[in-house]
This record gives structure tokens, sequence and C-alpha cells, in this order.
């Protein structure tokens, strides 16, 4: 039989000094490198297309649109009918603060008259891009406000419905706000 002879020297220690640095600087470095993201959902309502048209239907309720054009936001009430035009700011950008005054306007006229609208009409344009849309929809549903000392969000219109803009020339007429003052 042969037998193994034993190897005459020292066990080799492992150094992993070098191996932990490496990964104390390398985490770190990676973490800051992340894209944290935040994701939310809108809950969005679409328009029913599958109702029978020989069904006796009832008048439909008057329909609140917000129209976001190129240069300017249209508030509709009913459908169709101008309540107020809104251009945008001398910078360029769209004047989110007036348009939330103006539903606020609107919605505590029309719970004067016992009418609890929470649904709006969100028509855009063509050419008007995503976050313009998604600012346009926070805006729409709810606003800051002050309640005992507290910021809360208050609703205006938290049920959204999306669409497009008619052409500009469809534009039926202009009227007074829902309580007859100025537009």
């Amino acid at each position: 039989m042969r037998r193994l002879a034993k190897r005459k020297g020292e066990d080799a220690d492992v150094d992993v000094t070098s191996f932990i640095n490496l990964v104390i600087v390398l985490v770190p470095v990676l973490l800051m490198g992340m894209v944290l993201s935040k994701i939310t959902v809108l809950d969005l309502k679409l328009p029913d297309l599958a109702a029978n048209p020989a069904a006796p239907q009832e008048e439909p309720p008057a329909q609140l649109e917000l129209i976001v054009r190129a240069d300017y936001f249209d508030i509709n009430y009913p459908a169709g009918i101008r309540l107020k035009k809104i251009d945008k700011t001398a910078t360029g950008q769209y004047d989110y603060p007036n348009l939330t005054l103006h539903l606020q306007e609107i919605k505590r006229q029309l719970g004067e008259k016992g009418i609890a609208k929470r649904d709006i009409y969100l028509l855009a344009e063509k050419n008007i891009d995503y976050q313009t849309l998604v600012q346009v929809m926070d805006t729409v549903r709810s606003y800051r406000t002050v309640v005992a000392t507290s910021v809360v969000n208050a609703e205006l219109f938290p049920d959204v419905s999306l669409g497009d803009a008619p052409p500009v020339g469809e534009q039926t007429q202009a009227v007074t706000p829902v309580t007859g003052g100025q537009p």
C-alpha cells in the first residue's frame, strides 16, 4: 500500500480584508445610484359605450368639462357652454392656482343649488403632454386648505373621465357662471 505523504508546510491563511473593503465601498455607491420611483395609480372612469340606444333615455345630468388647450383652459358647464377661459400665465405656464380657485367656486355654487357633483370630464387636445395631464388631474381632484390649524386636501371633483377635446371651432356659446355672476 502506498502511503500518502504529508505535506510539509503551513496552511495558507485566506486574507479577505481587501474584499471586505471593496464591499464596504461598493454597497453604498450602488445604493446611491439606485433610482427609486414612486408609482401612483389614478382611478379613472371610462364612458359607457355599451349603452342601449333603443331604451328610453332620461335627461342626462349637466356635465362639467375642463378642456385643456395648448394656450388655455376652458371650463364648461353644462357640456359645451363656456363658463370660464383661463389663459396661460405671462411665463407660458398653465395657471393651476387660478384653475383651482374657479373649480372651488363652481363646487360651492353647485353645492348651494343642492347638486352634489363629484365628476368632471377632462378633455385634452392631442398635443398636450402626459405630465400636464397628470398635473391637471391632481388639480381637479383636490385642493389644499387649512382646517383647524392643519393643512388638508379637500375634495373637488375626484371622479375624472378622460376624452379628446373638440376642435376649437365647436365651442357653442359663453354664458355667465352657475349663479349668474361674472364669468
